[in-house]
């Protein structure tokens, strides 16, 4: 059963690149009671341990921050000019309502030239990020008194349940987020062999910051990246373009734009999940790269990486929805594969 208050908060909290702050005090109470220790970085990452039998350890990464904006002119009228913080699809964004995190939230509106003015071979094209701005409803003056350059801009969507599924901005990552927390609520009094760190990363938008620096950090013997994945399993869609479906299961990653999964990893996570009879699809990613890459390379020695993913419809658009089965298939995969690590052939 999902906990759908807590998802809702996680997922309607701010978190833009770089200012994470209100998301991480949120898992911060969450996790309260859950492990044996926690510390934020010098980056911001929100590590939290629960000790094992051996002083091996276990990352699991799931980045806290989301897809976001940053202010970069005001101009005389009072319209804000921004820059992307992640990667956007710009015909999605066009009337979406937007919070500027100033010295008070103030909501505004993305604006852009509208048809009835345009020329016909400017209908034809997509509208350049570049040309759009935000409309606050008030004057230069007004908007200068609570924001300034520099300020986050995120999405202002609610997260709703539709069908069997749910629907909000920020899916990417606050649905890990939110399984990462229940993964550790599911293990508490439970003894595991190794040392589990849940790593709620910062700056993966932007180039896998955080997990880079953690990783880093924690030098793990083993690294779970947790992210979502691409579900092109629409009208019109070619089998070989769906990479995963909603509700056919949690995705096991053998490879994406910057990482190819361990085999070792592919092959335990596989038969943890036939064992614990949990839904499960294959996942190989062409483009696109999570904080998997961070944990597999940056560690001292490198770790053993894998990951594993979550179905989502409409990735890096403006509403995102994943499925409440492949969520709980998830959360049930990677406590298995915490709890079950030793038992594992892991020589090459």
């Amino acid at each position: 059963m999902i906990n759908i208050p807590l998802l809702k908060s996680i997922c309607e909290t701010p978190g833009a690149p770089g200012f994470e702050h209100k998301i991480r005090k949120l898992i911060q109470a969450e996790i309260k009671g859950l492990c044996d220790e926690v510390q934020i970085d010098a980056m911001g990452n929100l590590l939290a341990t629960k000790k094992g039998k051996t002083d091996k350890k276990v990352m699991v990464a799931a980045h806290m921050d989301e897809i976001a904006f940053i202010v970069t002119h005001i101009d005389e009228e009072g319209f804000i000019r921004f820059h992307t913080l992640g990667g956007f699809d710009p015909k999605t964004l066009t009337s979406q309502r937007v919070i500027v995190h100033g010295k008070k939230d103030i909501i505004g509106v993305m604006g852009t030239k509208p048809i009835h003015v345009m020329k016909p071979e400017e209908r034809k094209r997509v509208v350049p990020i570049t040309e759009y701005f935000i409309d606050t409803g008030l004057s230069k003056a007004a908007v200068e008194k609570s924001i300034s350059i520099g300020d986050s801009i995120t999405r202002e969507r609610e997260m709703i349940e539709m069908g069997d599924c749910i629907n909000s901005k920020s899916l990417d990552n606050r649905i890990s987020v939110y399984i990462l927390i229940e993964t550790l609520r599911a293990l508490k009094g439970k003894k595991i062999p190794y040392d589990f760190v849940a790593a709620f990363t910062v700056q993966e938008e932007v180039g896998l910051r955080g997990a880079i620096n953690s990783a880093g950090v924690i030098d793990p013997d083993f690294g779970i990246g947790l992210d979502v994945t691409v579900a092109f399993d629409v009208p019109g869609a070619q089998p070989h373009e769906m990479i995963t479906r909603l509700g056919k299961g949690t995705a096991i990653k053998i490879m994406d734009g910057s990482t190819i999964c361990d085999v070792r990893m592919v092959d335990y996570m596989k038969k943890t999940a036939t064992k614990g009879k949990i839904k499960w699809q294959p996942e190989v990613l062409t483009a696109g790269g999570t904080d998997t890459a961070g944990l597999q390379r940056f560690g001292k020695h490198g770790s053993i990486a894998g990951a594993i993913s979550i179905p989502l419809r409409n990735l890096h658009q403006t509403i995102e929805m994943c499925h409440k089965k492949d969520v709980e298939a998830t959360i049930k995969l990677l406590t298995a594969c915490i709890k079950d690590l030793d038992k594992h052939n892991w020589k090459l």
